[in-house]
């Protein structure tokens, strides 16, 4: 059977056989693999011109909607991903990281769309940036998507969520993909593809899968692409450096394999919670993937005088990891990807030895699987004695192995840690705040990620080798100074940032967002007693003025409680910064409301927040305030089940004094309620 790639809105099958991939358990072939006969040049073109305009045509929210939907689509038939995966060499719980993993990536960034980004297609960064003494001229910086493909380059280790980690931020932004997975597990990438293409949710263009080698394809990437790479450093490095991505500076992100430690904190004892905790995690770290996690703990750091209780502790937890095939109930951990991959692992072990000793070995039986043929390989813990001269800071086995280092102090804990020159991930794991302090800090430039583990969030911590769509993925040096994921910054990522210059009124058509000094239409409806559709950008309304009395000033203190100084004591208030009684500035806040609501029923449901708050210039007794209230933006909110069709709109307040001084600058938000069944597109 050949596996066939996806190009030019088609699928395609090699011209050749190219590479057998066998399964990770009995060794029995799989499937051929080759792209041979793809012509790349008009894949980047397809993507670039039907792709890209295709999906830029759709907002973030609608995008969001995609790629939710393309979630449960592929929830609903999980089930078949799961007996492939066992292929891989991966029992139920890796599949569910990388199955559900991937999944689940979808879900959280369709919901972050929704949440934090405008139902537009470019997002507004910033706040404007005065340029000039008299506010006519502002700078804000607006991103759009790249009008040019994202290349896709995964790692064999996760062919799932590896594919749809990249995915996810970059079909938010509007910027097609062309999927290149690892071509051992490539099978697998591609079953969960097929799937997403016959769901016919994305539009045409979207997506491209090259099952094989790459050929010429970085040869056709121009300024308006960009390549992510998953991978080893070497071959990263590789890549990096290729003539044509140079020559026209193709971003390049990088997220290699790396060295990453965990540490025992000074002040653990056996028989605590967090050496418990220590014990587990590192084993686990060990025998998940079977190891192959780029984020997995290679460096374990442990007080010299617990070495000998850290060392019987993780025997004895590892000493019961039963291997086996993976379709197995009972079977805890699987086999590498395959047997070449189990022969690299033991090349480096080798060479670990010379300065590394092993003490545990697991045992060779296995339930179910073939030895030879299969990728099997025993867990393995090594022990350096000279930590400073160990290989283990430089080499790394990419499977169940770990070595475990003696330190004598917190300095040296993080001076080790440092020597792997650069680590997706580190962890700590201790009850000490100030330790853990030391130990963070100490790590922080040569990490991407840093576990605090202790007893207090041991219940509801994902670990220390599960990244996670909010926080960003990735790390310095070694391993390979690129980002991913990382909530909004990974869709940033895919778009291009333009500072604009420009007046406030041009600014505002721009953004489509109302900027202070811009200009503004009045109405003699009043603002409150229209629709969701209705409102306009700078639509605003002009309040009457109210004259502060020390009444407001007492009964707003009575009311609530607050007799500061300031409001209360005329003596205490001539000695203050005001050299007045002032009034509370949450009473200027409730007054504001009070000038410019609507009282009577109508559109608007609820007041949804205040944001942005400042109180400027001192309000007195006697001073007289007015407010502006502005239509700033609106975003249409897809309603839960049984709710009300509304539309979120931010409000520019200010208000003045009788001097026409600012006194107050705010936003804030109300539920209003919406007429037709979609709001109109911008």
């Amino acid at each position: 059977m050949k596996l066939s790639s996806y190009a030019v809105g088609d699928w395609h099958q090699s011209t050749d056989d190219g590479t057998l991939v066998a399964d990770a358990v009995y060794g029995q072939p799989v499937v051929h693999v080759s792209s041979k006969g793809l012509d790349f040049g008009a894949m980047v073109e397809y993507a670039r011109k039907i792709g890209s305009p295709n999906l830029q045509r759709y907002t973030f929210h609608e995008r969001a909607a995609m790629l939710r939907a393309l979630a449960q689509y592929l929830t609903e038939r999980k089930e078949g991903f799961y007996q492939l995966s066992f292929k891989t060499g991966s029992t139920r719980r890796d599949g569910w990281v990388d199955i559900d993993g991937g999944i689940g990536t979808f879900f959280s960034y369709s919901s972050l769309a929704r949440r934090e980004l405008p139902n537009e297609r470019f997002l507004v960064e910033d706040d404007p940036q005065t340029l000039s003494k008299q506010g006519s001229f502002l700078g804000r910086h607006l991103l759009v998507p790249r009008e040019g493909v994202a290349v896709h380059i995964n790692a064999f280790n996760f062919p799932v969520w590896g594919m749809m980690e990249k995915l996810a931020p970059g079909l938010i932004a509007g910027v097609p993909a062309i999927v290149k997975p690892a071509t051992q597990t490539a099978y697998l990438t591609e079953a969960v593809f097929r799937t997403m293409i016959e769901s016919g949710i994305l539009p045409e263009g979207a997506l491209q899968l090259v099952c094989g080698s790459t050929g010429d394809l970085l040869e056709h990437l121009g300024e308006q692409d960009c390549v992510t790479f998953t991978g080893s450093a070497s071959t990263g490095r590789k890549l990096k450096i290729h003539p044509n991505l140079i020559a026209h500076s193709v971003p390049f992100n990088m997220e290699a394999d790396s060295l990453n430690c965990s540490i025992l904190g000074q002040t653990v004892e056996p028989g605590d919670d967090e050496f418990d905790l220590f014990i587990k995690e590192v084993t686990d770290e060990m025998t998940v993937k079977a190891g192959q996690k780029c984020t997995a703990i290679r460096r374990v750091m442990v007080p010299r005088n617990k070495v000998e209780a850290v060392l019987e502790a993780l025997k004895n937890r590892l000493s019961k990891v039963v291997l086996g095939d993976p379709h197995r109930e009972e079977v805890r951990m699987g086999p590498l990807v395959g047997a070449s991959q189990r022969d690299e692992v033991a090349a480096v072990v080798q060479q670990l030895r010379q300065d590394c000793e092993v003490v545990y070995q697991g045992e060779a039986d296995l339930l179910g699987g073939d030895w030879e043929k299969g990728g099997f390989m025993p867990p393995t813990l090594l022990y350096s004695n000279q930590p400073w001269d160990s290989g283990a800071h430089d080499l790394e086995p990419f499977g169940p192995v770990a070595t475990v280092m003696p330190y004598e102090s917190l300095v040296e804990a993080v001076a080790l840690a440092r020597r792997g020159k650069g680590s997706l991930v580190g962890s700590v794991v201790t009850h000490n705040r100030q330790e853990a302090r030391i130990l963070f800090f100490g790590c922080a430039t040569h990490h991407g990620r840093m576990l605090i583990l202790n007893r207090e969030n041991a219940r509801e911590s994902t670990g220390h080798g599960a990244p996670l769509p909010l926080l960003v993925h990735g790390g310095p040096g070694r391993a390979g100074a690129g980002e991913e994921l990382g909530g909004v910054r990974g869709i940033k990522h895919y778009m291009q940032r333009c500072a604009v210059q420009a007046d406030p009124t041009t600014l505002s058509v721009l953004s489509n967002e109302y900027v202070r000094g811009a200009e503004v239409s009045e109405d003699l409806v009043h603002p409150f007693r229209k629709y969701f559709e209705e409102l306009e950008i700078g639509e605003s309304l002009l309040t009457h003025r109210r004259t502060v009395t020390e009444a407001d000033l007492v009964n707003f203190a009575n009311l609530t409680g607050d007799y500061f100084y300031a409001h209360v004591d005329e003596i205490g208030a001539r000695d203050s910064i005001f050299g007045k009684r002032v009034a509370h500035g949450y009473f200027l806040i409730a007054a504001a409301a009070g000038l410019f609501v609507s009282p009577a029923p109508g559109p608007v449901l609820a007041n949804y927040g205040l944001e942005n708050l400042r109180f400027i210039e001192p309000v007195g007794i006697g001073d007289t305030i007015q407010a502006r209230l502005t239509v700033k933006s609106k975003t249409a909110k897809d309603p839960r089940p049984g709710e009300r069709l509304a539309g979120v709109v931010e409000w520019d307040v200010q208000i003045t004094n009788q001097e026409g001084k600012t006194v107050a600058l705010y936003s804030i938000l109300t539920l209003v309620e919406r007429r037709l069944e979609r709001a109109p597109q911008a």
